[in-house]
């Protein structure tokens, strides 16, 4: 199902240099440069202005080098744009970046050169870049495939990608790093006491299942990683609007998240006992569909009152999150395309991030800043459970007033987290609602190259 990397050449392939420079940096290399060339950039208006591209021809007319516009501050999406932009042939960087640096640049060369391709013949790759040789480029390449994953499974249709199929990529991914992967499916959920994630999947013909993926050493410190696999979302008996349905094949979102996470840390081969759940269902409507003022007793035991069935994520979560801390983990976190109000609050292009330990936010904080992927610390404010509070239940799954919906769904998922353990949620999108450079509109991961550095420093073996 991976999109085929197609925008990298070999190393011993001749390339094209590739220049970046901040306007700043442009005079130097004026005065430096032959005469001829100079004089050709000024002709052509290059100023190194942001998207701005100068190819140099030799006395030939062949193309030897190119001039690209790059940011005073550091940006991993400089080169973003080029796959597009670029001649067809083989480009090398020609700068004196460190390793990080260039590191980021080629990931967001690979990144940008992304396309969906499943129902539609697309043209060769044109323009490629080189990598460096060892270790490096195998790092680069593992996580460009993890994203190239994530991104084809929340681009795919339902039809083609319903709970059975999202599990089915979760093996395939097992296989290749030598995990072991099972799943509860339909009324084995109930038999083994996952009552939550039954009762919203079970109006579909698609069976619900959880999906439990385990990798590493026993003896290691325990992390482990919830997604949100909510292959469709209608709204169930809530029905959302048509404009509303429309991306809803993105709800899976969290657990695609999650799998691109895992992917990187096996590839990276970090210490961890890894543990991967995904709650994977579709939210549909029929005879048997959950109602609103339904009460659904949890695998932890709390009672949740149904206010609203398109609040459906957070009751999946909720008996994954229970299962998770079972294993007393070192680490917990979760991805999920959970309330619009996180939208509303950073916009599309930002991770929500929901935390009950301070050493661990500042420590992903300080890796989003690192790696330019941005993170943004939202409160866990506890006044506000009684926005979610239940006059017959012991939590509700939804508020009744629309202030502070992402707050409120957080604080549902930290009734299921236990005091002891390390958690943090994120709330994401999941799509680029259109294209920028690195970003092309559709499916996206977001934060998550600020967490595997994070866990990289944390646990590297």
């Amino acid at each position: 199902m991976l999109t085929t990397i197609d925008c990298f050449c070999e190393s011993d392939e001749p390339a094209i240099a590739l220049t970046p420079l901040t306007p700043e940096q442009l005079p130097e290399w004026l005065s430096q440069a032959p005469p001829s060339q100079a004089s050709w950039v000024k002709a052509n208006g290059f100023e190194a202005r942001a998207g701005q591209i100068c190819p140099l021809p030799d006395s030939h007319g062949a193309i030897i080098r190119v001039l690209v516009a790059a940011t005073s501050n550091w940006d991993p999406d400089v080169l973003g744009a080029l796959a597009e932009q670029l001649a067809p042939g083989c480009y090398a960087i020609d700068s004196d970046w460190n390793t990080a640096r260039l590191q980021g640049a080629l990931t967001g060369f690979a990144l940008g050169a992304y396309r969906y391709s499943r129902y539609r013949k697309q043209a060769p790759r044109r323009a490629r870049i080189r990598l460096p040789q060892g270790p490096a480029a195998a790092t680069l390449t593992a996580t460009v495939e993890a994203i190239y994953l994530a991104r084809d499974l929340i681009n795919t249709p339902t039809e083609d990608l319903p709970p059975e199929s999202l599990a089915d990529a979760a093996m395939e991914l097992a296989d290749r790093h030598g995990a072991h992967c099972t799943q509860i499916i339909g009324e084995d959920l109930l038999a083994e006491n996952y009552p939550a994630i039954h009762a919203v999947g079970r109006a579909s013909v698609h069976s619900p299942r959880l999906i439990d993926l385990r990798w590493g050493e026993p003896a290691a410190p325990r992390l482990s990683l919830v997604g949100k696999g909510v292959c469709f979302d209608s709204g169930g008996l809530d029905l959302k609007p048509a404009a509303g349905m429309r991306l809803m094949k993105k709800d899976m979102g969290g657990a695609a998240h999650a799998l691109c996470l895992a992917s990187m840390i096996m590839a990276a081969g970090l210490a961890v006992r890894l543990r991967v759940l995904i709650p994977a269902v579709e939210n549909s409507v029929s005879a048997n569909a959950l109602r609103p003022g339904d009460v659904i007793t949890s695998r932890q035991g709390l009672t949740i009152e149904v206010d609203n069935t398109d609040a459906e994520g957070r009751l999946v979560l909720a008996d994954a999150l229970t299962e998770a801390c079972r294993d007393e983990p070192d680490l917990v976190l979760d991805f999920a395309t959970l309330t619009g109000a996180a939208r509303v609050a950073v916009g599309t292009e930002i991770a929500a991030m929901f935390c009950n330990d301070e050493t661990l936010a500042s420590g992903i904080e300080q890796s989003a800043r690192d790696t330019s992927d941005p993170i943004w610390r939202m409160p866990l404010y506890r006044p506000y459970r009684k926005l979610i509070e239940s006059k017959i239940a012991n939590l509700a799954n939804s508020a009744a007033v629309p202030y502070a919906g992402a707050i409120t769904a957080a604080l549902f998922l930290e009734h299921f987290v236990t005091a002891r353990t390390p958690w943090a949620h994120f709330d994401v999108m999941a799509w680029n609602t259109g294209n920028r450079p690195g970003h092309p509109e559709g499916g996206e991961v977001l934060g998550v190259r600020a967490l595997f550095e994070y866990l990289r420093q944390r646990y590297a073996g």
